[in-house]
């Protein structure tokens, strides 16, 4: 952890911040607008979710940032941070989350954009994950016990975008920001739990009062009949813009990639301009 630079490497947040003086400006200012939103309000209301609000506050949240949506160079070094995150965070807190920031596009991007780059992160992901999918999740998106899975882990990795409008808890100006959390961290505040009912019912209250708006009506809990945990990863604003179905298709097939491109460090093959082993899910420039 906290190797030198800020992109593509795992930062806790004191590293962070003490490196922000000689970081990109798209990140200091993913950062700061991302701090400003856990620990401000809006409208005399707090951010709708207390656990991130602590995280923040506490300093126990770890921090990536990744230079593109679609370079395959960029996207192994991610795949290389997640997983060094899986092997650290339960050392590093109780409650640890991974928020990744991208660094945005040139010129203003719709809904459109951010669900396909969204989902092309993930499915590079999933393509390049050392890891096979784990055997007690189904792999069909379409059902309440489905979720993200990456380095053997369940996953649910929570998105804001720029072109959210009245949503403002899903709202970053900035670009795309994903927060990967492990299934394991709602241990003991699932649904299923007078705990967890309690804390969603608060989270649910709080998000109505800080959005002015009704809670989306695709948030759901994990394992509900009905509720599905892939359409809660980017909430859609407008329906023509966003998927009718989850884009991703995990497989148990494994590997899916070449084994080259499993190692870690494989990115600087391609940071060097190496494309004699292209990696899958690779798509246009951002």
């Amino acid at each position: 952890m906290n190797e030198p630079g800020t992109e593509g490497v795992l930062l806790d947040q004191e590293t962070l911040r003490g490196r922000l003086d000689d970081a990109p400006p798209w990140l200091r200012e993913h950062y700061r607008t991302f701090r400003e939103s856990m620990l401000g309000e809006r409208d005399g209301s707090p951010f709708p979710c207390y656990f991130g609000i602590e995280a923040e506050r506490e300093g126990d949240l770890l921090y990536a940032a990744c230079e593109s949506t679609t370079d395959p160079a960029a996207l192994l070094r991610l795949r290389d941070v997640l997983l060094e995150y899986l092997d650290t965070y339960a050392d590093h807190a109780d409650r640890a989350p991974l928020a990744v920031f991208f660094r945005p596009p040139a010129g203003d991007r719709g809904e459109a954009h951010y669900h396909e780059r969204l989902w092309h992160v993930l499915e590079f992901l999933h393509v390049h994950d050392p890891e096979p999918w784990p055997d007690d999740i189904p792999t069909d998106p379409d059902t309440p016990r489905w979720e993200f899975c990456f380095g053997g882990e369940p996953l649910f990795p929570t998105s804001r975008a720029p072109f959210y409008d009245e949503r403002k808890s899903r709202y970053s100006p900035v670009g795309l920001e994903v927060t990967f959390q492990p299934r394991a961290v709602f241990e003991g505040i699932t649904a299923d739990t007078e705990a967890g009912e309690r804390a969603r019912e608060a989270i649910r209250d709080r998000m109505g009062e800080y959005d002015g708006v009704c809670p989306h009506a695709d948030l759901g809990d994990w394992g509900a009949e009905g509720d599905r945990e892939w359409t809660q990863y980017l909430f859609r604003e407008d329906d023509e813009a966003s998927p009718d179905a989850c884009p991703l298709d995990p497989a148990r097939d494994h590997p899916r990639a070449r084994e080259s491109l499993l190692e870690p460090g494989a990115w600087r093959r391609f940071a060097g301009g190496d494309r004699s082993d292209p990696p899958v899910a690779e798509s246009a420039d951002d």
